[in-house]
């Protein structure tokens, strides 16, 4: 009489429970929404040069970024002689307007860090990751929605930065839809 040996009957059992468990869960393709506006990449990619060359005009090297709602960078560019430290403050600027512009309702960073300078909101929110509290952002909005934000580092202050990242908006704002 052939016995299984305990350990291959428990390895084999195993195998079956993880495969059981795998067939189980869904897809991660199946997670992705699909509804809604996307700012297409194209669009984006625009509003970053535009933004950049703005800021190349005055004078300013600059870094630009475009980031959606999900905070997922879209388009990001470095223009000539731009400093390091830019492609991190150009995608902050961008991430703090797409996520937390649609919550506190302001479409200009600078409007936004003026209206909280000094409020406990301001200090809590500094310590969140990728937020930052500078002028320099402003968001894109298609039916009154933020869809994106735009977000400009390396020029001598935020609100120069935000002048060229409103220059990337005007550059694109007659391709956006309007309902």
């Amino acid at each position: 009489m052939s016995r299984s040996h305990p350990v291959r009957r428990a390895g084999r059992t195993a195998a079956v429970c993880l495969l059981a468990g795998l067939a189980a869960v869904p897809s991660a393709t199946a997670q992705v929404r699909s509804v809604g506006y996307e700012l297409p990449l194209a669009l984006a990619t625009r509003a970053v040069d535009a933004a950049i060359a703005a800021c190349a005009a005055a004078g300013y090297p600059v870094a630009a970024a475009v980031v959606d709602t999900a905070g997922e960078l879209k388009a990001y560019g470095k223009g000539d002689h731009a400093t390091v430290h830019t492609r991190t403050t150009s995608f902050r600027k961008a991430y703090t307007v797409a996520t937390l512009g649609p919550v506190f309702g302001f479409d200009g960073l600078g409007a936004f860090v003026t209206k909280t300078a000094g409020t406990p909101a301001a200090a809590a929110l500094a310590t969140v990751p990728d937020v930052i509290l500078l002028a320099g952002g402003v968001a894109v909005r298609v039916d009154g929605e933020v869809v994106a934000g735009i977000g400009v580092g390396g020029a001598p202050g935020g609100d120069k930065d935000e002048v060229c990242a409103a220059a990337g908006l005007a550059a694109i704002r007659d391709a956006l839809p309007k309902h």
